[in-house]
């Protein structure tokens, strides 16, 4: 076979870019190039792709096949290749599914237990604040944040103090409490993360921005 004189005048037609023979070449060794797909189970889409990529190659190769009667070995090895190369990548595809779906699993755990640990160190600051007011204040604040809260008139006839007084006073009160050590420190910390966000954020497009800019200008 490897000196069948009918394959290398065909080689040598197809390299002098006769498109008939281009096309016996095809319709002679398209069964081969299939039936390589078949034994790999490939899909019927996979295997056209394969076969596409391979007729492609061949166009690149044909010039520099050494033996030209060794088109059809060629043509196996090439098929065999690429049929290895995407079953191995839809092997590593699904591992790489399934191990995306895995961290993200993790990722909502991790999230959801960084979450609780951000309300709990909230909640002890606030209550550590809330603690250092005094007595009228934290009368005040626990009425207005009953479920539902205490109307103005209650707190007004239990406080002992005027309907028109109740805002302000809430207002100072809560001014007291974000000046409390462990509130300050809460909100100077949610601050500078809120900050390193920002901060990251604007690197992240700006790096982008120069990608788009060197792609532009071409360097």
């Amino acid at each position: 076979m490897r000196d069948d004189p009918s394959v290398v005048a065909l080689v040598m037609r197809a390299r002098a870019g006769e498109k008939d023979a281009w096309d016996e070449i095809v319709e002679r060794y398209a069964p081969l190039v299939w039936s390589i797909c078949k034994a790999f189970r490939l899909s019927r889409a996979d295997a056209d792709d394969v076969g596409q990529t391979v007729w492609l190659s061949l166009v690149e190769q044909l010039p520099r096949l050494r033996e030209p009667a060794a088109l059809p070995g060629w043509l196996a090895t090439a098929t065999r290749r690429e049929c290895l190369r995407l079953a191995h990548g839809a092997e590593r595809q699904q591992r790489l599914s399934q191990q995306v779906d895995q961290e993200a699993l993790v990722d909502e755990r991790a999230a959801a237990l960084d979450q609780d640990l951000l309300d709990a160190e909230r909640n002890a600051a606030l209550m550590a604040g809330f603690r250092q007011l005094e007595a009228r204040c934290r009368e005040l604040l626990a009425m207005l944040m009953r479920v539902p809260p205490a109307s103005y008139a209650e707190i007004s006839d239990k406080l002992s103090m005027p309907v028109g007084a109740i805002g302000p006073t809430r207002a100072r009160c809560l001014a007291k409490l974000r000046r409390s050590p462990a509130v300050a420190a809460l909100i100077r910390s949610e601050r500078e993360t809120q900050e390193e966000g920002e901060r990251h954020g604007h690197a992240v497009v700006e790096g982008r921005r120069q990608v788009a800019r060197r792609a532009q200008t071409g360097r």
